[in-house]
């Protein structure tokens, strides 16, 4: 894997991360029961950017660092994935060739 294959995965892992963890850590207004004048009570009452970062950042090295083994290992392949190839065509699908 080169290092901007290992990088985007990273990006990407990292981002799913993030958007699994805003909602479990952010505290709203609502919760607090403190919604100030002209805001929604879903408005975020004491964000920290920093802390949900490190969340994030911690919870994905470990993910990355698995899933980066296991594509280079080889354990998962993109053959793995050809569901044509494992379980052949469909019953109604024509076996001549012609596509249809």
């Amino acid at each position: 894997m080169a290092i901007t294959s290992a990088l985007v995965l990273f990006a990407v892992i990292w981002f799913m991360t993030l958007f699994i963890v805003l909602p479990i850590v952010t505290r709203t207004q609502g919760d607090d029961g403190m919604v100030l004048k002209g805001t929604h009570a879903s408005a975020p009452s004491d964000f920290k950017p920093g802390r949900t970062v490190r969340i994030v950042t911690l919870i994905t090295i470990p993910l990355w660092m698995l899933i980066y083994v296991i594509i280079v290992t080889g354990t998962i392949t993109v053959d793995d994935f050809d569901l044509l190839k494992r379980f052949g065509p469909g019953s109604g699908a024509p076996t001549d060739g012609t596509g249809g």
